[in-house]
């Protein structure tokens, strides 16, 4: 994207201008046409920053992106060739040339780079004669509302309807499976049980397994074992094979009354693998399944009808709404027509709501500000799956120019994996994703990006230290699909999967790409040269 394209190009460059710096000698470096060029890279990086704060022409806006992305990603390209050159060039005329060569492609990137910040000024010019009041989004540190995370309002009837199933009286093994689309809060609700402590007691032992689309089979036997067993050390397992991991739980569960959730499962192949895990004691065990489809949960409880969750009612969408947002406080009268009309358009989708309540909650509550929303949604059109696309797709165009690359680059990590946050936080760093900012620490800066996105309900905190700090860190299946496709699309990070060829055009021409560590085993990764980053990721 083009705001992580000049952060990328300005590393660059202000390296160069260190007056230690030990990358090439000091008579290679044009110091006037690299200052020029910084201060012109820095004007666009304002501007981008100040474009984003405006809620209309969002399309002109991303082209104008586009426009400066492709660009500085081609300088950037320019400027590493003829500097990797001068490194790896030998005393003499070689180093010469190559310093000469350094010298004049720093005067054409000043030229070039000069001659789009005039035109990105041109274009501002002639938009904001007539300019109207901006949309102005506040910082997090001056955060006017708390977004919480796993709020329920609006699933009371269907949690007593699972409470009633996990305590009803049947002694056999009972599964209990809960159906419907994504976004709808299965999850939430099976969370919800999970940690009520009027569930909890009744069971010996408990377990939380998240299945995704991509089946892990020795993923899910290490996460139980690791939640049932106290007693050993992840390394301990490592070397086992998944018969011995499975009869790990197998003896681990038997004779102790459990509850296992099992969490998006995709396949009857699936549940095949992992009902063979769990003995029927008769004593009253459960185990609680989340799924989209109607088939799986038929045929993983056959004895029983799945639970099937609705979309909320345009009441408790609004009590949804106004909580996350304004928590006991009522909504202020002059948004309260207006926000209205903002929740029917996301159809009663908890996802959606949540996600609308992370952008207003950013923002001055403002009867124009909320008016800017409410016009965008106006333009969409579809299913509740495609209108909801379109919520997280709008999410994303109002988030800052400095979150956008750090939530893109989420994206490339496996489904439903728990991101170590430091791991996260070191990657961001070395991407050059994370700004500077005078006496602070890049990763206190990191980990408030971080927070900032977490308020906004598009990534999900995880599990914490000792301490209260991050340990893990989540990101939604939908807005994972959202993360892929914007990143594609802004050359950010490509996350490599078993369908698509390594070594593909959609692959080489991408800057960064991820790949899990299966997929790495498989293949011998062909160029990783014309990356500007390769990184490996271990999905177990």
């Amino acid at each position: 994207m083009a705001y992580a394209a000049l952060s990328s190009l300005m590393h660059t460059l202000q390296q160069l201008l260190q007056p230690n710096q030990r990358l090439v000698c000091g008579s290679c470096i044009p110091q006037q046409h690299i200052e020029s060029t910084y201060q012109s890279l820095s004007a666009l990086q304002v501007f981008l920053e100040e474009a984003t704060k405006e809620a209309k022409d969002i399309e002109t806006r991303k082209s104008l992106e586009k426009r400066i992305r492709d660009v500085v990603y081609k300088v950037e390209y320019r400027v590493d060739s003829r500097l990797r050159s001068v490194i790896v060039a030998d005393c003499g005329d070689d180093r010469e040339r190559a310093c000469k060569a350094f010298n004049e492609e720093l005067q054409e990137v000043e030229k070039e780079v000069d001659s789009l910040k005039k035109e990105v000024i041109q274009i501002e010019f002639n938009k904001h004669r007539s300019k109207s009041a901006e949309l102005a989004t506040t910082s997090s540190s001056s955060r006017r509302y708390a977004i919480e995370q796993n709020t329920v309002v609006g699933m009371e009837d269907d949690f007593n309807t699972i409470l009633d199933r996990l305590t009803a009286q049947t002694h056999e093994l009972t599964v209990i499976s809960v159906v419907g689309m994504g976004g709808i809060g299965k999850t939430t609700l099976a969370r919800k049980a999970y940690d009520d402590s009027s569930i909890r007691y009744r069971f010996d032992t408990h377990a939380w397994v998240t299945v995704s689309e991509n089946y892990n089979e020795r993923q899910v036997l290490l996460d139980v074992i690791i939640s049932i067993s106290r007693d050993r050390t992840d390394e301990s397992y490592e070397t086992m094979s998944k018969d011995q991991l499975a009869e790990i739980v197998y003896k681990g569960l038997k004779g102790r009354r459990f509850l296992i959730i099992i969490d998006d499962l995709w396949s009857t192949e699936a549940w095949d693998q992992m009902q063979r895990l769990f003995p029927n004691d008769n004593n009253k065990s459960r185990i609680l399944l989340t799924t989209r489809l109607n088939y799986v949960a038929d045929y993983a409880s056959p004895d029983f009808p799945p639970h099937s969750m609705s979309f909320l009612s345009l009441d408790d969408s609004w009590n949804l709404f106004t909580e996350m947002l304004f928590k006991e406080d009522l909504c202020p009268l002059l948004l309260q027509k207006i926000g209205k009309h903002i929740i029917q358009q996301c159809r009663g989708l908890p996802l959606s709501i949540v996600v609308i309540a992370g952008i207003l909650g950013k923002m001055d509550p403002t009867h124009d500000n909320w008016k800017k929303i409410e016009e965008n949604l106006n333009s969409f059109f579809g299913t509740v799956s495609e209108q909801c696309q379109s919520i997280l797709s709008l999410s994303y165009s109002y988030l800052p120019q400095y979150l956008k690359a750090c939530f893109l680059y989420v994206g490339g990590f496996p489904e439903d994996m728990e991101i170590n946050v430091s791991k996260l936080i070191r990657l961001w760093i070395a991407e050059q994703f994370i700004k500077a900012r005078s006496y602070r620490r890049l990763e206190e800066v990191a980990e408030e990006y971080l927070q900032d996105l977490i308020d906004r309900s598009l990534i999900l905190a995880g599990k914490q230290r000792a301490n209260g700090r991050m340990r893990t860190c989540k990101i939604h299946d939908l807005l994972r699909q959202l993360c892929i496709i914007e990143a594609h699309n802004e050359n950010v990070v490509h996350a490599m999967n078993a369908n698509v060829p390594m070594f593909s055009e959609a692959v080489n021409d991408q800057r960064r790409v991820i790949v899990p560590f299966d997929i790495k085993e498989k293949h011998v990764y062909p160029n990783p040269t014309r990356h500007s980053s390769v990184l490996t990721i271990q999905a177990a």
